[in-house]
């Protein structure tokens, strides 16, 4: 049975706000602290939102995002984006703001995850036909010699942390669930045209809402 109420949660701020971070990370810490991870777990989960609006980062913050960290099985999580998480194996990823906002705040299972992959690689292949940019977010290179929002070291998800935070998905449960509810909107969006999954669509956007948007993106910063 999930460990967290949905009907207890409501929006404490939008995407990558402190508030709505910290809330998260409490929920993570929960779910996992109840979960039996094994004491020999080291893996790490970070999530850097770059470009954030000035009105996210008040408080001297450095970072839009927030972590989940295991380290010899001891869960913590918060806000930012500390260097003991990323230097340990696991799910890193560093991604403009904009790109992810509007649609994280869509509740899905698994058909809605792999929907919503599919309209933003609708959105990515748009942003760089326009631009005429193979890597307009300025991603790093892999090995393939691609760019990626992915960053090392990669560890796969334990089979026990993935679990505990994935328990109930499929029922409106389950950690991105529990921050799409945490997530209040953000008003960038409110005249954009998105898709079911709250994608943005770029070649339905006016000509000064595409720039916009790649504004909001850092692309030309």
């Amino acid at each position: 049975m999930p460990i967290i109420d949905m009907s207890t949660l409501s929006p404490v701020g939008e995407f990558g706000s402190k508030a709505w971070g910290e809330a998260c990370s409490e929920a993570s810490v929960k779910i996992l602290e109840a979960a039996d991870i094994p004491a020999d777990t080291n893996w790490a989960f970070t999530e850097d939102y770059t470009h954030p609006p000035a009105r996210l980062m008040e408080g001297e913050r450095t970072h839009a995002g927030y972590y989940i960290m295991v380290k010899d099985g001891k869960v913590s999580a918060g806000d930012g984006i500390p260097d003991a998480a990323r230097a340990l194996p696991g799910f890193h990823v560093r991604m403009p703001w904009a790109y992810l906002c509007n649609q994280s705040g869509a509740l899905y299972g698994r058909e809605g995850q792999q929907r919503r992959s599919g309209h933003e690689a609708e959105l990515m292949a748009a942003i760089v036909a326009h631009t005429g940019n193979d890597n307009p977010f300025n991603f790093i290179i892999n090995a393939e010699g691609k760019p990626n929002a992915f960053l090392d070291p990669v560890g796969p998800w334990p089979s026990a942390v993935g679990s505990a935070l994935g328990e109930g998905g499929e029922d409106g449960n389950g950690l991105h669930n529990i921050a799409a509810t945490l997530q209040s909107d953000s008003p960038e969006f409110a005249d954009l045209p998105v898709t079911d999954m709250r994608v943005p669509i770029f070649g339905e956007m006016t000509d000064d809402q595409k720039q916009f948007f790649l504004d909001l993106c850092g692309i030309g910063r």
